[in-house]
């Protein structure tokens, strides 16, 4: 039996090729986008389009979560209002949630 630290060459494998997927269908799609002529409503729905998929993984943590993840996300937005500053509003958002569920 290995040690737990060994890596699996199918795994590295398998996430390298992940990996490669995932860039071709970012670069596919930004090569694509950039040669077709987008209407303004298109080019204002793929501008909102990040702040949607935060919202997807975010609301259902909220609609599930108690009060430390709602005073977290209360600090997340007061802190990307203020700052705007994404890493820094994310890294406060998790402190918080996390110093929150300690107390509560």
């Amino acid at each position: 039996m290995g040690s737990a630290l060994a890596l699996d060459p199918a795994v590295l494998t398998l996430v390298a090729g992940m990996a490669l997927v995932t860039y071709a269908t970012k670069a596919g799609g930004l090569w694509l986008v950039g040669r077709v002529d987008l209407s303004e409503r298109a080019e204002a729905g793929l501008d909102v389009l990040p702040g949607a998929v935060v919202v997807a993984f975010v609301a259902p943590a909220l609609a599930k979560g108690g009060v430390p993840e709602w005073i977290a996300a209360a600090t997340t937005v007061a802190v990307a209002r203020k700052t705007g500053n994404l890493l820094l509003s994310l890294a406060v958002g998790v402190g918080t949630v996390l110093a929150v569920r300690q107390v509560v």
